[in-house]
C-alpha cells in the first residue's frame, strides 16, 4: 500500500530565530486506511567537524573534540498507535526554538569542515511486514541581528611588483601598478562586497581579474588547531587585457547557507577572507588577501 509522508513548514523561506515557534503541518497521503504504531516528530540542532585529510592522526586529542555538539534536541509524540483514514492527513504541529541550559543557537553553516545544521525528522512505525516511514527537513536558523550599528571603513590596497610576498626572483616579475579600494572589510551578510580595482599601468597583458570569496575554518582543542582555507565561489569582474585607468566595480552578493556571521567559539571557527586576483597572460597569478568580518544586522 502506497503512503506517502511529508513535512510542510508554514515559512516558506523556513528562516527562524532562536525564542520563535517552528510551525506546520505533518501531511500524510494514502489511498485508503492505513494502521500504524504512533507517529513522532524530533527536533535537531547539530555542529558537525569533521577534519581534513592532512591533520588526521596529526593530533590524537583531536578525536575527542571531534564529536557533533548538539544545540538543540528535542521530541514530541504526534499521534499515539491507531488509524489513518484513506485520503489526506495534516497534523499541526508546534517546536519551540530554545535551548536548554547556557547552549547557544549558532546561524546556519554548510561548510567543507564545519557544519551547523537544523533538522525536523518525523518517524512513522508501523507493523513488522511494513517498512517504518521516515521524513527529515531542513529549516534555517539565523542569529539575532546585533543592535550596534556597523561603520564601513573602506580599505585601501596598492598592487606593486614591491607590494608582494611569497615571490622568488623580484626582478623577474613585469613591471605593474593596479590600485583600488574595498568599501568596507566589516561587512553585513546580507548586503554586497563592494568597491574599486584600476589597473594603472601593466607591462604584460592581463588575462583576467577575479574576486574569490574564501572560507577559513578551524576545528580543535587546546592541544592544536587544524585551519584550512577553501574556496567558497569565484567571480569574474574583468575579461582580457582591461583599459588603463579606467575604475573596475566590485561587487560581490554573500551567498546564502555558504556563509554565516563570523563565529568564533572554544571548538572551532569559521571566518572569511576575499581575494582580489590578476591572472597575467602567461598565467602568473597575483592575488591580494583581505581579512572580512560579516556580521548581521
Amino acid at each position: 500500500m502506497s503512503v506517502t509522508l511529508d513535512i510542510r513548514l508554514k515559512r516558506a523561506n523556513k528562516v527562524y530565530h532562536e525564542g520563535e515557534v517552528v510551525a506546520g503541518v505533518i501531511l500524510l497521503v494514502c489511498k485508503e486506511a492505513l494502521q500504524h504504531h504512533g507517529i513522532s516528530l524530533s527536533m535537531e540542532g547539530l555542529v558537525n567537524l569533521q577534519l581534513s585529510s592532512k591533520s588526521v592522526g596529526v593530533f590524537e586529542a583531536f578525536y575527542n573534540s571531534v564529536k557533533p555538539i548538539q544545540l538543540i534536541s528535542s521530541n514530541i509524540e504526534v499521534a499515539k498507535a491507531g488509524k489513518i483514514p484513506g485520503g489526506k492527513t495534516e497534523i499541526p504541529f508546534e517546536f519551540p526554538l530554545n535551548t536548554k541550559g547556557n547552549k547557544v543557537l549558532y546561524e546556519t553553516y554548510h561548510g567543507v569542515f564545519v557544519n551547523i545544521q537544523y533538522t525536523l525528522r518525523c518517524d512513522m512505525k508501523r507493523s513488522l511486514l511494513a517498512k517504518d516511514l521516515t521524513r527529515n527537513c531542513e529549516f534555517i536558523v539565523h542569529c539575532q541581528p546585533q543592535k550596534a550599528k556597523v561603520v564601513p571603513t573602506p580599505v585601501k590596497f596598492t598592487i606593486t611588483p614591491d607590494t608582494l610576498q611569497n615571490t622568488r626572483e623580484r626582478s623577474l616579475l613585469p613591471k605593474f601598478l593596479v590600485r583600488g579600494h574595498l568599501d568596507a572589510t566589516s561587512c553585513v551578510i546580507s548586503q554586497p562586497l563592494t568597491g574599486e580595482v584600476v589597473v594603472e599601468n601593466s607591462d604584460v597583458p592581463i588575462k583576467s581579474i577575479e574576486l574569490q570569496l574564501v572560507r577559513v575554518e578551524t576545528c580543535g582543542c587546546a592541544e592544536g588547531y587544524a585551519r584550512d582555507a577553501t574556496e567558497i565561489q569565484n567571480i569574474q569582474i574583468a575579461e582580457g587585457d582591461v583599459c588603463h585607468g579606467l575604475p573596475i566595480p566590485i561587487y560581490m552578493v554573500f551567498p546564502r547557507l555558504f556563509t554565516c556571521p563570523t563565529l568564533e567559539t572554544t571548538n572551532f571557527k569559521v571566518e572569511f577572507e576575499v581575494n582580489v586576483v590578476m591572472v597575467l597572460h602567461d598565467d602568473h597569478l597575483i592575488t591580494e588577501n583581505f581579512p572580512l568580518k560579516l556580521c548581521r544586522i
